[in-house]
Order: C-alpha cells, then sequence, then structure tokens
C-alpha cells in the first residue's frame, strides 16, 4: 500500500499528533490536508472533512472526490521488542491505551485513539498469519 487516508476536523492539529507520536515527517502540509511519511514506504493522508468531496483540477489532470465519515481503524507494525517502549512512550504523551490484546498466533496488540477518535493500532508480529 502506498498511501492511506484519514478525514480529520483540524489537519494541523492531526498532523502535529501524527509526527510528535510516531516521528512521521510532514511532507506537505495545508489547510485542506497533509501528507507524512511513513518510515520513507508509505504515505499518511490527512483530509479536512468535507474539503476534498468536489473533483479537483490539477495541472496534471482532475483528482477524483472522495471523503469519508465516522472514525476508521489503523494498524501500524511495529518489533515484538519495541512493545514495551511503546506502552512507555503512549503514557508519556497521555495517550490512554484503550485496549490491549494478545492473539493465538503470538502477537499483541495495543489499541488507542487519535484526536478525531480514529481508532489506532500498534501490532507485533503474530497477529495475521501473514505478519
Amino acid at each position: 500500500m502506498l498511501e492511506f487516508s484519514l478525514y480529520v476536523e483540524d489537519v494541523s492539529r492531526a498532523a502535529d499528533f501524527y509526527h510528535d507520536l510516531f516521528g512521521f515527517p510532514v511532507l506537505l502540509s495545508k489547510e485542506r490536508m497533509a501528507a507524512l511519511d511513513v518510515e520513507g514506504k508509505q504515505i499518511l493522508l490527512l483530509f479536512k472533512h468535507g474539503a476534498s468531496s468536489e473533483a479537483m483540477n490539477m495541472p496534471g489532470g482532475v483528482l477524483p472526490p472522495h471523503d469519508g465519515e465516522g472514525t476508521s481503524h489503523v494498524a501500524f507494525s511495529i518489533r515484538a521488542s519495541d512493545m514495551a517502549r511503546w506502552e512507555r512512550w503512549l503514557l508519556e504523551q497521555n495517550v490512554e491505551i484503550e485496549s490491549e490484546v494478545e492473539w493465538e498466533e503470538g502477537g499483541r496488540s495495543l489499541y488507542f485513539r487519535d484526536p478525531d477518535g480514529h481508532l489506532l493500532e500498534l501490532a507485533s508480529p503474530g497477529v495475521w498469519e501473514t505478519y
């Protein structure tokens, strides 16, 4: 996957949250959207609710409309050996861990929310047969 997106009320607040918590570099930040680099492999797009609901003419073509409602779920992969460090970091950042799950395949997940209520997960290997 190259890009994944979340729809947020305040793009600047959301970009700051993901940058400060995960260290994701901000590649682009505008009122309508922000793009953050996820480990040099993927892009997290943060779109302001409703700001992309109409087609947008660009010099190279047209971006089709899109938008989303409600909360979404995104999982970030981490090494099992980093789980305790992440737990401490979340607590230090006053991010409440909503749930912890130990999976049958041996993986573990921590669940928490971003400022817009999206459910975020930190998942170690063993959560899925393929991970």
